[in-house]
């Protein structure tokens, strides 16, 4: 099966890389719209392909791992915009772009992390982990997916983003079948450990930008751990007055993060620490 997703501009214009977008859990490509604006000042005519990823939106009916998925996704990329892009994804998007660029290194020119992590390092920790996204998918399923999106959103993780950023309409497209089988398959506790393997990305100088919210403590200590691991070629920058849907909350200052990063390789200036 095929994702589904959409193109905005043109892809292989000259001078230009395009842009792959990764959602993350519960959203939908539509989830990316509010940085489009910033993205595009940012970056003008780069083509943005903004995929939806299985389980969610238009590729609800697509049951995959992440490194299934990375491998769709290379396919996509291929066959529509014939050769390498950009990528950022956010928290599950993130992850996925990381098996994208460990899977298919030579369709990544630059990478954004926003909020992701490379996976669990304790065995114990990822299989209660898995436990506990197999009881969210059975929850999904038996509850529908409005109560577990007030349960999803209710989470401390979120509790810096506003209601109005939360983008729950578009949410609420969704499916429990769909959203059970992305937490069964690409959850975090399905997903192995790529900290082993980050050092490969610093070892052909992949252009990594590294985003995270400074209200996240978690997610920014992650982030500095991300960087730490790949090395040199990547960068941290740290959201002031954001938590961890950093790019929904600022999505001016996130939006233009990501354009200026992908037309500009040069280094952004470091967050402190």
């Amino acid at each position: 099966m095929e994702l589904w997703s959409r193109l905005i501009g043109e892809c292989g214009q000259a001078g230009t890389v395009p842009l792959v977008l990764l959602h993350g859990f519960t959203q939908t490509n539509s989830s990316w719209s509010p940085l489009l604006g910033a993205i595009e000042h940012a970056a003008p005519g780069v083509g943005i392909l903004v995929p939806d990823a299985p389980g969610h939106g238009g590729s609800a009916t697509v049951e995959a791992d992440l490194w299934e998925t990375a491998r769709m996704l290379s396919q996509l990329v291929q066959d529509r915009c014939d050769g390498a892009a950009s990528w950022a994804g956010y928290s599950m998007g993130g992850r996925t772009a990381l098996h994208v660029a460990l899977a298919f290194p030579r369709q990544v020119e630059r990478l954004v992390l926003i909020s992701g992590t490379a996976g669990i390092d304790d065995p114990q920790e990822r299989e209660a982990r898995r436990r506990a996204d197999n009881e969210r998918a059975e929850a999904i399923e038996r509850e529908g997916v409005d109560h577990f999106l007030t349960d999803w959103l209710s989470q401390p993780l979120f509790a810096t983003l506003e209601p109005k950023r939360s983008d729950l309409q578009d949410r609420r497209q969704n499916t429990a079948a769909g959203l059970a089988s992305s937490l069964r398959k690409a959850g975090a506790g399905a997903q192995g450990t790529l900290w082993p393997r980050l050092h490969e990305l610093g070892g052909r100088s992949l252009p990594t930008l590294v985003i995270a919210g400074a209200l996240d403590e978690r997610y920014s200590a992650i982030a500095r751990r991300l960087v730490a691991g790949i090395g040199q070629s990547a960068e941290l920058y740290l959201v002031e007055g954001a938590g961890h849907a950093c790019h929904l909350e600022k999505p001016e200052e996130v939006g233009g993060l990501i354009g200026e990063f992908c037309r500009r390789p040069q280094r952004l200036k470091r967050a402190p620490g």
